[in-house]
C-alpha cells in the first residue's frame, strides 16, 4: 500500500451505494432549480396580474395561471431565455474553461515527451473502460499546482485537462485514477447539470432582483392596492434576500454530490479504491507544503473561479482563498476524510 495511506484503514467502497444515493440526490436538486425558477416566473405574473384583478387572492391568482384560465407570459419567457442562454453557455464553456490559462493540447502525434504520451494512453484506457462512444480532447495547463478538470457538455464535446504538476507528481495508477475520476464527470454529465442548475440559480435571482426594486420604486402605490398585491410584495422583499443563500447551498450540495459520484466511477472503472485514495492525498498535501506559492499561482491566474467548481481539488480547503473569500461552508467539494471516508478509508485512531 503507498506510504500516504499508512494512516488509514481500508475496507472495500461500496461505490454501487455511492452512486444511486448521489444520483437520487443530484435529481431532487436539479428538480428543486426548476421549481424554483418557474416559481419566480409565477411570481411575476401574479404581481403584475394582481393590478389587473385587485380583489383577486393569491390563491385564485395561483390557481387561475396554473389552470391556463390567465396565460403566464413572464413564466414562457424566462423559459425560453433559459433556453437560449444554456444554448449558448454550452457551446462557450469549453472555451471559458481554459481562459486565461496557459495551455496546448495533446494528441498522439503532437506529445512531446513520454509523461505526455502516457497521459494521453491512460485517458484513452479509461475511455474505454467508461465506455464513451467518443475519444475527450486532453489538455494539459501549465502551472505547478496540482489539479484537473473535465467539461463539455455531452460526450463529443468532452474534454479533460490536468495541469502539468499533477502529470509529473502522480504515478501512472494514480493518473489513472484521477482521470477515470473526470471521465466518470463526462459519462454522468455532470457538466450539464450543474451548468444548468447555475444557470437557472443565477437567473432567478436576477429576475427576482429586478422584480424587487419594482416593488421599491413603486412603493408609494402599494397601500392604495389590493391586499393580494401588498402580500406579494411583502414575499418579493423577502425572497430577494432568502433566495441567493438558499441556491449557494443548493449550488454547493450539488457540487458536492457529483464529486462523491465521479469518485465512486473513479472506483468502478479502475476495480481498486487504492489509486484514488493515494492521489487525493497526494494532492491535498501539496497543496498545504506549497500554500505561499499557490496561492500567489492561483491569484494569477485569471477565471481561477470558473474552474474552481470543475476541479477535483478546491485549493480553498488548504486554505488558499485568493480565488474566493466564502467560507468553507460553502465549499464546492467534500472534505478529504469525507472524500476518503467514501472511498473506505478512514484515519486510524
Amino acid at each position: 500500500m503507498p506510504s500516504n495511506l499508512d494512516h488509514y484503514s481500508v475496507s472495500t467502497a461500496d461505490w454501487r451505494k455511492t452512486l444511486r444515493q448521489n444520483n437520487f440526490r443530484t435529481v431532487v436538486v436539479i428538480i428543486l432549480f426548476f421549481v424554483i425558477y418557474c416559481g419566480i416566473g409565477l411570481l411575476v405574473d401574479m404581481y403584475i396580474d394582481s393590478s389587473y384583478y385587485p380583489q383577486a387572492t393569491i390563491s385564485q391568482l395561483f390557481y387561475a395561471f396554473i389552470t391556463l384560465q390567465l396565460f403566464p407570459l413572464a413564466t414562457i419567457v424566462m423559459l425560453v431565455i433559459a433556453s437560449i442562454s444554456l444554448f449558448v453557455s454550452y457551446a462557450l464553456y469549453d472555451k471559458l474553461m481554459l481562459l486565461g490559462t496557459e495551455y496546448h493540447e495533446i494528441t498522439p502525434t503532437t506529445a512531446q515527451n513520454v509523461a505526455e504520451q502516457q497521459l494521453y494512453n491512460v485517458v484513452e484506457e479509461m475511455k474505454i473502460a467508461a465506455g464513451l462512444r467518443y475519444m475527450p480532447r486532453v489538455f494539459i495547463i501549465d502551472a505547478d499546482y496540482m489539479n484537473a478538470f473535465a467539461s463539455g457538455y455531452s460526450e463529443k464535446s468532452a474534454m479533460v485537462a490536468i495541469t502539468r504538476g499533477l502529470m509529473e507528481k502522480l504515478n501512472r495508477d494514480e493518473l489513472q485514477a484521477v482521470m477515470a475520476h473526470e471521465l466518470s464527470h463526462i459519462r454522468h454529465l455532470d457538466i450539464k447539470l450543474t451548468l444548468t442548475a447555475s444557470l437557472l440559480s443565477n437567473m432567478s435571482i436576477m429576475v427576482l432582483d429586478m422584480l424587487f426594486y419594482n416593488v421599491i420604486f413603486s412603493g408609494s402605490r402599494r397601500d392604495s392596492e389590493g391586499n393580494s398585491r401588498n402580500t406579494l410584495a411583502t414575499v418579493i422583499m423577502i425572497l430577494r434576500y432568502l433566495l441567493p443563500l438558499i441556491s449557494v447551498i443548493l449550488l454547493m450540495y450539488l457540487s458536492r454530490t457529483r464529486e462523491l459520484m465521479a469518485d465512486a466511477g473513479s472506483v468502478e472503472l479502475m476495480r481498486t479504491n487504492q489509486p484514488l485514495a493515494s492521489a487525493l492525498i497526494k494532492i491535498s498535501d501539496d497543496h498545504t507544503q506549497n500554500r505561499d506559492q499557490y496561492n500567489a499561482a492561483y491569484q494569477q491566474t485569471p477565471h481561477e473561479q470558473v474552474r474552481r467548481e470543475a476541479y477535483i481539488y478546491d485549493p480553498m480547503q488548504a486554505g488558499i482563498e485568493s480565488i474566493s473569500s466564502v467560507s468553507d461552508l460553502f465549499s464546492t467539494h467534500p472534505s478529504l476524510e469525507a472524500r476518503l471516508a467514501a472511498l473506505g478509508f478512514r484515519k486510524k485512531s
